[in-house]
Formats: C-alpha cells, sequence, structure tokens
C-alpha cells in the first residue's frame, strides 16, 4: 500500500522556483572555488588551534547534549584531526573546517577518511549550536566535487532556504574520495557509505568538543539519491552498532535502496538518464565484493576502452561522463552478459547487490521518524525503491514512517533532478515549521 502523497504539483511552487536555481547546480559538476579563504592548517596531534583561525587553548567548557559518544572502536589508527579551516567565495555563509579520521574500508580495513564541518560563518565555539545535520551527499565522479573539497552546493541550499543556522551540517567524502582518493569510490555501497558518515558525524563531535563547542541535541540525517540510500544505511548501521544514537528525523529522497530490483527495472527500461553511474555501481560491487568478472564481460565499446581515464582518473563530472558515453541506451555499454539475467556474470552481480539491499535483512527501531521522497516517474532511480522500503520499514513495525510519491514538477530537466527539488523543498519546509530562527 502507498504512503501518503503529500506533495503535488502546485505544492509549495514558490519554495521549489526559489531554490530552482541552487539545485542546478547540485547535479552537474561543482568544482572548488579558485580563491577560498583559509586559516592555518592543523597538523595531527596538535591541540592548540581550534579549527576556526583563532590560535591558543579554548576556556569554554564542553558542552552537554550529544556530546558523549562511544569509545572509538577504530583501534591502532590515528586520531581525527582539523586540517584546515576555510571560508569559499561561492558560499560566503559558511565557514567550514576540513578533517580527516578513523572509519573502516570496503573489505573492513582500517583507513583515514575525510569530510568536512559545515557551520553559518557567524557561529562561535561561545554560543550553543541547535544541533547537527548528518548531510550525505549524491553522485560524483569528479575529485574535486566532494565536500571537502568544497562541493557545499547542498548545505548551501539547506542554510539559503530554511532560517535555521544554529545547525552544524557534517559531510563525509566517502571512500574514494578525499583522503583516500587514490581508491576508486565505493559507489552507492550503502554499508561502507554509511559508516564513513557515521564516523564522520562521531569524530566531529569529538573534535568540536574538544574545542569547546556546545550544542543541543537534535540530530538531523539528511540525502538525495545516493545520499538518500546512505541515509538509510546509517539508519542500520546505527541500529546494530550504536544504540546510544538516535536521528531526531531522518529526511531520505531519491534513494537506491534495492539494487538488485533497480537492475532489473534497468535491462527492463533499456535506458537511464545517468548512464554513468550503471558503469560506476558495476565496478565499485565487482571491485569491493570481489566477483572477479573480467571488465570485457561487463561493458564493451567506448566504455570499456575509457574505463581507466573515464571513470578511475577522477577528472570527469557524471554529466561529462555521460556526454563522452555518447547514448543512454544500456544495450550501447553493457556487454551481453550483463545483459542476460540468466547469465553467471548476471546472477553473480545481482548477488553482490541483493547483499546490500536496504529493503530487507536488518531490524530498524520501530520510533524512527522518517520521510521517503520520490518522483514517480524518476528516470534514474526508479520509483519501485521507495515503495520497497516503505513496504519493508511498516512490516517491520516502524510507525512514524511517510512516503511522499507523486508527478512532481516538470522544469524542462531529468525527472530525478525534478524529485531533487522537491525533496529539497519539503526539507527546507519541515525544518521552518519545525525551527524558530536562532
Amino acid at each position: 500500500m502507498s504512503g501518503e502523497v503529500a506533495y503535488t504539483k502546485r505544492g509549495h511552487v514558490w519554495m521549489a522556483l526559489l531554490i530552482l536555481s541552487a539545485v542546478l547546480l547540485v547535479m552537474p559538476s561543482c568544482s572548488r572555488d579558485d580563491d577560498p579563504i583559509r586559516s592555518e592548517v592543523t597538523p595531527p596531534g596538535n591541540d592548540d588551534n581550534n579549527g576556526d583561525g583563532e590560535k591558543g587553548k579554548d576556556d569554554t567548557e564542553p558542552g552537554d547534549g550529544g556530546n558523549t559518544e562511544p569509545e572509538d572502536k577504530n583501534d591502532g589508527l590515528e586520531q581525527a584531526y582539523i586540517t584546515d579551516s576555510v571560508v569559499y567565495a561561492k558560499y560566503p555563509l559558511l565557514k567550514n573546517l576540513n578533517f580527516v579520521y578513523p572509519s573502516k574500508g570496503p573489505q573492513g580495513e582500517p583507513v583515514m577518511l575525510s569530510g568536512t564541518i559545515t557551520m553559518g560563518t557567524g557561529m562561535t565555539h561561545q554560543q550553543r549550536a541547535r544541533g547537527f545535520i548528518l548531510y550525505n551527499h549524491y553522485t560524483i565522479c569528479k575529485a574535486s566535487e566532494c565536500p571537502s573539497r568544497g562541493m557545499l552546493d547542498m548545505q548551501n541550499i539547506i542554510y539559503l532556504t530554511a532560517p535555521y543556522r544554529g545547525f552544524i551540517t557534517v559531510s563525509a567524502d566517502y571512500y574514494g574520495f578525499g583522503a583516500t582518493e587514490e581508491h576508486m569510490q565505493a559507489y552507492c555501497m550503502a554499508s561502507v557509505n554509511s559508516r564513513a558518515s557515521i564516523d564522520a558525524l562521531r569524530a566531529a563531535k569529538k573534535l568540536l568538543a574538544e574545542r569547546g563547542y556546545i550544542w543541543g541535541d537534535d540530530l538531523l540525517n539528511i540525502g538525495y539519491s545516493q545520499g538518500g540510500q546512505t541515509s538509510i544505511g546509517v539508519l542500520k548501521v546505527a541500529t546494530e552498532e550504536y544504540p546510544d544514537l538516535h536521528f531526531t528525523r531522518t529526511l531520505a529522497g531519491g534513494g537506491s535502496y534495492d539494487l538488485e530490483e533497480t537492475y532489473r527495472q534497468y535491462l527492463t527500461n533499456g535506458s537511464t538518464e545517468l548512464p554513468s553511474a550503471v558503469v560506476s555501481i558495476l565496478m565499485a560491487y565487482n571491485e569491493y565484493c570481489q566477483l572477479g568478472i573480467p571488465a570485457s564481460s561487463m561493458f564493451k565499446g567506448t566504455t570499456l576502452d575509457h574505463l581507466d581515464d573515464w571513470w578511475l582518473s577522477k577528472k570527469y563530472s557524471s554529466t561529462e561522463i555521460d556526454k563522452m558515453m555518447g547514448s543512454k541506451d544500456i544495450t550501447t555499454f553493457a556487454a551481453d552478459p550483463l545483459l542476460d539475467l540468466d547469465s553467471e556474470v548476471s546472477r553473480r552481480m545481482m548477488k553482490a547487490l541483493s547483499g546490500e539491499s536496504l529493503c530487507r535483512g536488518w531490524t530498524p527501531r520501530q520510533d524512527e521518524n522518517i520521510l521517503l521522497v520520490h518522483h514517480e516517474s524518476d528516470d534514474i532511480v526508479p520509483q519501485v525503491n521507495a515503495q520497497l522500503l516503505y513496504d519493508f520499514l511498516k512490516a517491520q513495525g516502524v510507525q512514524n514512517v511517510e512516503m511522499r510519491m507523486a508527478d512532481y514538477l516538470t522544469l524542462g530537466i531529468s525527472e530525478h533532478v525534478n524529485g531533487a527539488v522537491a525533496f529539497l523543498t519539503m526539507v527546507a519546509q519541515w525544518i521552518r515549521d519545525n525551527y524558530e530562527i536562532q
């Protein structure tokens, strides 16, 4: 049974138009500004720099609220540390503390990952923040598109469209970007990216507490597209490993929650508006699930010829790669064994994709507060993903889960991007309705 559709083409049109220009910045390539204002780099283990350019030890006591974290489970790794503080010319209202932190890679190996802590430029460690937003980023392919390299479009949109500047946002780069840029990204691998996000949140809280920042208990978990998948994965990891970590609300949009079913849908439909993402998924699962499938059994043509320089080099955005691929027809770049659902290659790939499904195999907390948003004509992530996840969550007894699925505003762009406009509108409206100006 479908969830309530509470947002239609006529709903909050003014808000959607307000953020449309900003959303259009989100989906194409987003590059780092050339003239950021940086503070001095903070070396590992130096506690005499509070991360925002002010040297000297803070005399503000660490806060209460959500500051207490479990003991770090990543024994043997370096401790997290802030690398620099930066204000980008493109985002003058945002101050960013870039940091690295201990986590785990795709095979559970210890790694140091990177991310950024974002707050209003006027926030200081003397004032009490409202709480945290764990922001999980969407699909990127280019090295310079990750949060710690200045890709802050979503954070900027949230700050501009909702008067709640008391929140601090934490964004992980995920494995394969930032500190681990030399490795293939673990694209759409929820277990890997969700752990990266949770570990980033825990490390950020510890770093900020050490510098005297204080905050309240509110904790939002937000993401669209790959970020929507990661947001639900965050709930799974928190449920299974961090019982004291609770989210005020999770807002997830356009996520690929069941990639095995998505695989079938792609083959049935025969095309996708983001063909580069299909290749990224197949490469990541083949590599990190150790399937050992030869590249020639998955790809063909120019795609096969350019895996290294188009994808692994991280020189190009997904938009640029799509143009170079030249076709949205899956049969033009997928090899015959992938196109045959009964082939050994397809069976092995689908088994790996099934292992990352968020629509089965875990027990969510029944008191979660979840909003799912999806465009019913999504041309990149089939809408069946949201329906399967909604049905699973309800079957598991989660009472406060709402699904808003509709044919949202048509703006002459991808329906997946139209869904992003609707999603951000709802996020901004919900925050406006629930939090006073601080």
